[in-house]
């Protein structure tokens, strides 16, 4: 990160010691011209995490003064923004303890995400409460980087019942020829893909969400990865081939299109 704000002034050294404590949740998103895609779904995202993990409350209208307020100093119009969620009061041999939450927001240079097609390699893992975008990252880019080694570029999960769920830090879609596929598994819904999977019912393109196992994806054509960076094309997840994923992308980034940028 370029910059850190905590609470709305810049972080010190105590902040980031007790950020480091590793219990928190968080949500990325871009900026452009001082605008948001989605930002109620951030929100939302923010609020039920803080709730579930601290069982309190966070001030959302706080929170978007604390986040105008970085990017002036940062004088960004364009951003990559990482807002965290944890508790300088926290302590891990109490974690009943009602604590207040803490505020930290990342700003770094505006995202420029290749769209190079990728090949992804699947592995049987399942992310500890998976519906939460929380701190506990390890795994996932220890297993990202396992794949590479294998020769992947990243690495798609499996869940126990042999479902594709989610990539390593991003959410896929299929294509089937005449709908987007989207897996029903437990994983993180993203703030892209539900702003992707709104576009399309704008647009009138067919789109389900169903069980996909790893035998199922021979059965399509195309397959894309989404996060709050951007989107690219999978050319290859383990043995199964794509050959459609760029029209795919092409399709989802119109969908995309459809979603407002909200001013802060």
């Amino acid at each position: 990160m370029s910059h850190l704000f905590c609470n709305g002034q810049f972080a010190d050294a105590n902040v980031l010691g007790a950020a480091l404590v590793n219990y928190g949740h968080f949500t990325s998103l871009q900026v452009r011209k001082g605008a948001v895609q989605g930002w109620v779904l951030h929100q939302q995202r923010l609020q039920q995490a803080t709730h579930e993990l601290f069982d309190a409350g966070l001030d959302v209208a706080q929170l978007t003064v604390w986040l105008k307020d970085a990017l002036a100093q940062c004088d960004a119009c364009d951003a990559s923004v990482r807002i965290t969620v944890f508790s300088r009061a926290f302590d891990f041999r109490q974690p009943l303890r009602v604590v207040p939450v803490d505020v930290l927001i990342g700003i770094a240079a505006p995202a420029a995400i290749s769209t190079t097609a990728r090949t992804v390699a699947p592995l049987r893992y399942q992310r500890e409460l998976a519906h939460i975008k929380h701190a506990g990252t390890f795994p996932l880019f220890h297993h990202r980087r396992q794949a590479m080694r294998e020769g992947f570029d990243d690495v798609v999960f499996v869940d126990g019942a042999g479902n594709v769920s989610e990539g390593s830090t991003w959410n896929l879609a299929f294509w089937d020829g005449a709908q987007v596929v989207w897996p029903q598994a437990a994983a993180l819904r993203g703030v892209t893909e539900q702003l992707l999977i709104a576009g399309l019912d704008r647009l009138g393109q067919a789109q389900v969400r169903r069980e996909l196992g790893l035998a199922t994806l021979a059965g399509f054509s195309g397959a894309v990865a989404c996060n709050a960076s951007g989107m690219w094309p999978l050319s290859r997840v383990g043995d199964v081939p794509f050959v459609q994923s760029e029209q795919l992308l092409q399709q989802l980034q119109r969908a995309l299109d459809e979603a407002p940028w909200v001013v802060l």
